[in-house]
């Protein structure tokens, strides 16, 4: 399944998109495309994974799938179910006709598509996005290493559903456990890392338009100042874009740069204990 997109072409649309991707991103997911291979994501909350699969299927014109991992997740919420109402309509009828067929019960009218079975059938207008898969459990990790292979499933009532073609598959994951090797060893892998200086200035200069160069300086500054604290909770991209707007609200409203960042501090930062450990700082 060749990308559709050369690697530059790609690393353009990105961009239109408004996803700023450095070169080793733009890289994973062009070989991705190429060798219809799922592409596994790893890094902090916050860098923009999930985001990746969002903007690809824009560029790329499908649909984005989403499977929501979490724990206690099974293959009834990931693959498919089956429409039980419509069952039990279908044995009244077939009651007051003198006749029960089981068999009929299987049929794949009945069947209630999931995310997997979702993409598998649409395999050529879809992206499936399989958020955070670490906040799964180790069967359902398992239970995935079929669909990763060969992108196929089995259904024991129907047979086997397979792909037409490779499933373009983005995998995220926010590193809170390990993930087993088996999985690893079916996927592309890349790690996102919070972005250079430059990157996320240009970030936030693309998402908080208006912000002055001074303050934009200032917010890059404070932020890389931030994350090197010991913190519960570290604040990604999407988090200072949140604090870049915030503070132009109330700079607009009369606010100074430096006073107008103090005040949406509540942006950037989720947790009291992290507050406190900033406000001890003195890092704004």
């Amino acid at each position: 399944m060749p990308s559709p997109l050369t690697q530059d072409q790609l690393d353009a649309e990105l961009s239109a998109a408004g996803y700023l991707a450095d070169d080793t991103l733009v890289t994973a997911l062009y070989l991705a495309l190429e060798l219809g291979k799922p592409l596994l994501l790893e890094g902090v909350p916050g860098v923009g994974k999930t985001e990746v699969a969002n903007r690809l299927a824009g560029i790329l014109d499908r649909q984005c799938i989403r499977l929501q991992c979490y724990e206690g997740i099974d293959a009834g919420k990931a693959l498919y179910d089956w429409d039980h109402a419509r069952q039990l309509l279908q044995v009244r009828v077939a009651e007051r006709g003198g006749s029960i067929d089981t068999s009929d019960l299987y049929a794949p009218e009945f069947l209630i598509e999931m995310p997997l079975l979702k993409a598998l059938r649409n395999s050529g207008t879809s992206i499936l996005l399989i958020d955070e898969i670490d906040r799964a459990d180790d069967a359902f990790e398992a239970f995935l290493l079929e669909f990763l292979s060969d992108f196929q499933i089995s259904i024991p009532e129907i047979g086997t559903v397979k792909a037409s073609q490779p499933v373009v598959t983005i995998l995220t994951s926010n590193r809170t456990r390990e993930l087993h090797d088996a999985l690893r060893r079916r996927c592309l892998y890349h790690w996102i890392d919070y972005p250079e200086r430059a990157r996320e200035r240009a970030i936030i200069e693309l998402h908080a338009p208006g912000i002055a160069a001074e303050a934009a300086e200032h917010l890059i500054d404070a932020v890389a100042a931030v994350r090197r604290l010991p913190l519960i909770k570290k604040p990604g991209i999407a988090e200072s874009i949140d604090w870049a707007r915030a503070a132009g609200v109330l700079h607009r409203d009369g606010a100074s740069w430096p006073d107008a960042l103090k005040r949406s501090l509540g942006l950037l930062v989720k947790d009291q204990e992290d507050f406190a450990v900033i406000e001890e700082a003195a890092v704004l």
